[in-house]
């Protein structure tokens, strides 16, 4: 019984041979399986490498493409007091708060001098970034109540308005960009805008002395 077992369970050598062959067969199926199940995988990494260039070729593109012409992109890199260079016109208007001695004429013009009116816009932008440092009443002696408003333009783009208290204690009040800043004249923002008064006087073609001081004669240029 016992070598009877022992016949059953051995393999012949055709036996052997066929078992080795199988294996080996599965092996290579199994290989050609993992290249062929690989490759769509591989195909697909591949394809979209170029929807992702494109994309950052188009963002490139963009990027480099100048701005159109007449597009406000100027408007919007130069606010405020950043956009002094871009001025080409100022028009100035006396207001006098008071009774005049002399009845001054009125005065009104319009400076197209780029020159004169950026200087002053210049000045103005100087003077109202020292914010008021005085406190309490301040006595501003030979205060005739004279005082200029103004607006700044690029071609027919307004940049600025200004009001320009001239006489006894001098004030400036200069609305661009969206924001209104006021200040005295005196101490730092003095030294910061010393020729405010001027290039105010070169802006309307008058005497420097004429500009705080009531002056009959004076009358409208453009």
């Amino acid at each position: 019984m016992t070598r009877g077992m022992r016949q059953k369970t051995m393999m012949s050598p055709r036996q052997v041979r066929g078992t080795v062959l199988a294996v080996l067969l599965c092996s290579a199926l199994a290989g050609c399986g993992s290249v062929t199940a690989s490759a769509p995988a591989g195909a697909g990494a591949s394809s979209s490498a170029p929807v992702t260039s494109s994309a950052q070729a188009a963002s490139s593109a963009r990027a480099a493409s100048p701005a159109p012409a007449g597009s406000s992109a100027s408007a919007a890199l130069a606010p405020g007091c950043a956009s002094v260079n871009q001025a080409t016109s100022v028009t100035v208007h006396r207001v006098i708060h008071l009774v005049e001695p002399t009845r001054a004429g009125g005065l009104s013009k319009t400076q197209h001098n780029a020159a004169l009116v950026q200087a002053l816009f210049g000045q103005f932008c100087k003077a109202v970034s020292h914010p008021p440092a005085a406190k309490g009443a301040i006595r501003c002696p030979a205060d005739f109540g004279i005082s200029y408003t103004g607006t700044f333009y690029d071609g027919s783009r307004t940049l600025a308005k200004f009001v320009y208290g001239a006489s006894g204690c001098q004030m400036v009040s200069l609305t661009a960009g969206g924001k209104t800043r006021t200040t005295m004249v005196a101490g730092a923002a003095a030294a910061a805008a010393p020729k405010l008064r001027a290039d105010m006087a070169a802006v309307l073609g008058v005497p420097t002395l004429a500009i705080a001081q009531p002056v009959s004669g004076a009358g409208t240029g453009k």
